[in-house]
């Protein structure tokens, strides 16, 4: 099999360098394994807080961007990284969006467009939950991002920087925050 090869801008432009554009080929080859290996993992998680396919793929974009500056060489270091990137980067998108309804809002408060009855409750309820996630603290949003995208106990821990032991009562007390955040913002 033929290794594609990548020529990149060389740190000295007057002295061509043959081994700077081969370790740079190997970098690049590294890195793409490392994205063909974590990319639905990625998108999947940050899906699990963004419930949008295309944004969600915005999200592993950027995340995978950065992981290429900090990690061009992959690795197990550059996956818990990416997994609470992806965590932070989707919170963050929620959290803009959230911003962006709010004015749209106020800018359209007399237009009201009703759709039906059940589709209003579905996303009224997601947005709920949606949005108390994005008020939690961002540990505490992580650990359930994660767990409720699919990792295990052991990637969870990995991503925080906890013992394996601790994930179970840290994402009791995360379930515990998020409903009570929920009916709190009910009561609103």
């Amino acid at each position: 099999m033929m290794q594609r090869r990548i020529l990149l801008p060389l740190d000295n432009p007057g002295d061509p360098d043959e081994q700077g554009l081969v370790h740079r080929s190997e970098t690049s080859s590294a890195f793409s394994t490392f994205f063909a290996g974590n990319y639905h993992q990625i998108v999947r998680i940050a899906y699990s807080v963004i419930r949008d396919a295309n944004e969600a793929e915005d999200v592993a974009q950027d995340v995978f961007v950065s992981a290429h500056r900090r990690f061009p060489h992959g690795g197990s270091d550059a996956a818990a990284w990416a997994r609470v990137a992806a965590v932070h980067t989707a919170l963050n998108a929620v959290r803009s969006r959230t911003r962006r309804r709010r004015r749209e809002q106020v800018a359209t408060e007399h237009v009201t467009v009703m759709s039906p009855e059940e589709q209003t409750i579905a996303r009224e309820s997601r947005d709920e939950v949606v949005d108390a996630l994005a008020r939690l603290p961002r540990r505490t949003a992580m650990i359930l991002v994660l767990r409720y995208s699919g990792c295990s106990y052991a990637a969870v821990a990995e991503a925080t920087g906890v013992k394996v032991q601790h994930v179970g009562t840290m994402l009791r007390r995360a379930e515990v925050a998020l409903l009570k955040e929920v009916q709190r913002a009910a009561r609103r």
